[in-house]
């Protein structure tokens, strides 16, 4: 991971521009924004926890290699989202940028410090707990799915379910992504997106634009 430096004002040579981090309602704790290009790494497995994030603009991922070097991917995050926040003082995953992002960082000590004082922060930070713990769980049913058409399913139904128009879905992660957060080859996702497309469940006007065409058709291929 690069040097943060995080500054939240400063002369013309600062390259962070000041950003928050809201845990609730009237709570809203400063940090800092920082761009990061597409796959940088933010932060690696190992290092020390210190920041939170939320994606501002673009998409992150979070990943762990195999004792055989293989990539897994655990989780997705687009704007609005929070990650990073750890049970313990280091990281368990390490997080790259998909696509060139934009990230709101605050030091973790800060959160820490405002849970302490205020009930309603407390809540908020058991609440990202949670949905991080959600989030691993909704993976493991995706995985525990025997057939390809129905991970990659069960995938295009979770992203529609987090854009605003559920039938028009821009895919930031490419092919190789999508396959190693669905313990998949990439000639098996590129597979089954053929075959949805033949059904006409969904279009693929370019490689990274998705049209759900059928969304009953893609609920009961994920139910298969």
């Amino acid at each position: 991971m690069r040097d943060l430096g995080i500054e939240t004002s400063g002369g013309p040579a600062t390259r962070h521009v000041s950003d928050s981090i809201a845990l609730g309602p009237g709570l809203v704790l400063q940090g800092a924004r920082m761009h990061f290009r597409r796959n940088e790494e933010v932060f690696g497995e190992g290092e020390d926890a210190d920041y939170v994030y939320r994606v501002v603009s673009g998409a992150v991922r979070t990943i762990r290699f195999s004792s055989d070097g293989r990539r897994q991917i655990l989780n997705f995050y687009f704007p609005g989202d929070i990650f990073g926040l750890e049970c313990g003082k280091a990281h368990s995953l390490s997080a790259e940028a998909v696509v060139d992002a934009d990230l709101a960082l605050v030091r973790r000590s800060a959160i820490d410090t405002a849970a302490a004082q205020d009930a309603s922060a407390a809540r908020a930070l058991i609440y990202l707990v949670q949905r991080q713990l959600q989030n691993a769980q909704e993976h493991a049913l995706v995985l525990g799915r025997k057939g390809a058409g129905e991970r990659v399913a069960a995938f295009l139904l979770q992203l529609a379910d987090r854009v605003t128009v559920q039938c028009e879905i821009d895919l930031p992660m490419s092919r190789a992504d999508i396959a190693d957060y669905l313990a998949l080859t990439i000639e098996t996702v590129s597979r089954a997106f053929t075959q949805m497309e033949r059904d006409h469940t969904i279009a693929l006007p370019s490689s990274r634009h998705v049209v759900v065409r059928n969304r009953c058709a893609l609920e009961l291929l994920e139910a298969a």
